[in-house]
């Protein structure tokens, strides 16, 4: 491949995989590199940085949500830098008292048991929170009472949010830290005892050992110091969520 060829930046194609990818493409091009970005599903961008169809990948959350995604592959790749601390959520709106739904067990009680809508609706299945949140529902015993998990699109399970703050709705989301609804809502996480919820991640930037040579080591150490953080990611996702609304 020509050294002047442009980095192939690959993210997961989620509203926050590409705030942060946007943060490391900046960077790629600080130091005179053309970025050619794509995006897809988890397992197929894993695939693709695999078979060498990108150069990066913004980013692996290591070890609980990607883990599995990355384990055939990970001879391939260089772990460059922590972008953020990821960690999933049941989470609950502000409006739902506290004394009243405090943790996952409480879904089963009054007054959840009578005022809680049943569905959880969550994002694609590929995803970790739609493991963990599968298993939520099978270990808690909630589909004994009427609780399911929908997997579908993020307009799917983030509308759905919205509207219930809007109508004061009892709902659970299947959400994570950062994401754009953090950066417009107070969203209270259930306590989750058994530990489904697959603890906090490494938000991890890979890079595939043949790139690194046309990459570049000024590039790569800049890099390897870029540290974006929750909040940032948050607040940088829900920017670019207005813009694809406007």
């Amino acid at each position: 491949m020509h050294p002047d060829t442009p980095i192939r930046v690959g993210h997961i194609a989620l509203s926050f995989h590409d705030a942060s990818a946007r943060q490391v493409e900046q960077v790629l091009e600080a130091h005179g590199h053309g970025v050619e970005r794509s995006a897809a599903s988890h397992e197929e961008m894993f695939r693709r940085l695999g078979a060498g169809d990108v150069d990066m990948l913004v980013s692996a959350w290591l070890p609980s949500s990607h883990g599995r995604y990355l384990a055939p592959i990970e001879d391939r790749v260089r772990k460059v830098t922590i972008l953020y601390e990821p960690y999933c959520i049941w989470g609950v709106p502000e409006h739902v008292p506290e004394e009243a739904v405090a943790s996952v067990a409480d879904l089963l009680k009054s007054p959840a048991s009578e005022r809680m809508e049943r569905l959880i609706q969550g994002i694609n299945p590929g995803a970790g929170i739609s493991r963990f949140s599968a298993a939520i529902v099978e270990r808690y015993g909630l589909a004994d009472a009427g609780y399911h998990f929908r997997s579908g699109t993020e307009a799917d399970c983030f509308d759905r949010f919205e509207d219930a703050v809007r109508e004061g709705r009892w709902i659970v989301v299947p959400l994570w830290h950062p994401q754009f609804l953090h950066a417009r809502y107070r969203i209270r996480a259930l306590e989750e005892p058994l530990g489904l919820l697959g603890g906090v991640d490494h938000a991890t930037l890979l890079v595939r050992r043949d790139a690194e040579e046309r990459i570049g080591g000024a590039a790569l150490d800049e890099l390897s110091r870029l540290h974006l953080g929750n909040v940032r990611v948050s607040e940088l996702d829900d920017k670019i969520v207005k813009e694809n609304v406007a």
